[in-house]
């Protein structure tokens, strides 16, 4: 019986945006490419990948709303980023702080 691995989720990740969606870089050290399993919603977003002593696995939701079908992704030297461009441009209305 295989062992199972235990999940952890990564311990860096940073996200930032422009007018047009997110921008999202989250650590994957010790992980190779093509283990690497990203699922978009149009509110966040899961990572998982397995390493050989333990399993990265995370969900995330999103401020905005994004665009699954345009997310892009891609990994090199344990860094996995995705660009998630938003549905529409984020409205808000601005109120004063007293």
């Amino acid at each position: 019986m295989a062992k199972k691995k235990v999940k952890v989720v990564p311990n860096f990740w940073s996200a930032y945006h422009d007018d047009k969606g997110f921008t999202i870089e989250v650590a994957l050290p010790g992980v190779k490419k093509e283990d690497v399993a990203v699922d978009v919603t149009s509110d966040g977003f899961c990572v998982e990948a397995p390493r050989e002593d333990f399993e990265y696995s995370s969900c995330y939701t999103l401020a905005h709303e994004v665009d699954p079908e345009k997310a892009r992704a891609r990994f090199a030297s344990g860094l996995l980023t995705l660009n998630l461009p938003f549905k529409a441009k984020p409205r808000g209305k601005r109120i004063p702080v007293k």
